[in-house]
């Protein structure tokens, strides 16, 4: 088992930033996908970013390339994912998630079916 927890959201104005937080604790961290993915009401859960197990390749949604960005630090078993020049449209609950499985890249990875475990979420809110 691994349990997931996020952190970070908050309440910011448009054009502001946010560094969100998903601790991991339980197995070991490494060797892991990890993901963020972002729900708001009435949608369906969105893929944001993920990391590979290894940390060599990203992968974003269009709608975030070039404003969000995901790292992951395996010594202290967190992943984060930075968020700039945030826009209102970007309102959502964040979700971490965490997949490990034999098959890898970007059509798997922003699949949220894929992930063996989820964090509960954190809000994030982006007045305008």
């Amino acid at each position: 088992q691994v349990q997931l927890v996020e952190s970070g959201g908050g309440l910011v104005q448009a054009g502001g930033s946010l560094r969100l937080s998903c601790a991991a604790s339980g197995r070991t961290f490494s060797g892991y996908a990890m993901a963020w993915f972002a729900q708001s009401p009435g949608k369906e859960r969105e893929f944001v970013a993920a990391i590979s197990e290894s940390a060599i390749n990203t992968y974003y949604a269009d709608s975030v390339k070039g404003r969000f960005s995901i790292s992951r630090d395996d010594a202290k078993n967190t992943v984060y994912l930075q968020m700039n020049s945030l826009k209102p449209e970007d309102t959502a609950v964040y979700y971490c998630a965490a997949y490990r499985g034999a098959y890898y890249g970007r059509s798997y990875y922003q699949d949220s079916h894929v992930y063996n475990y989820w964090g509960q979420g954190t809000q994030v809110t982006v007045s305008s």
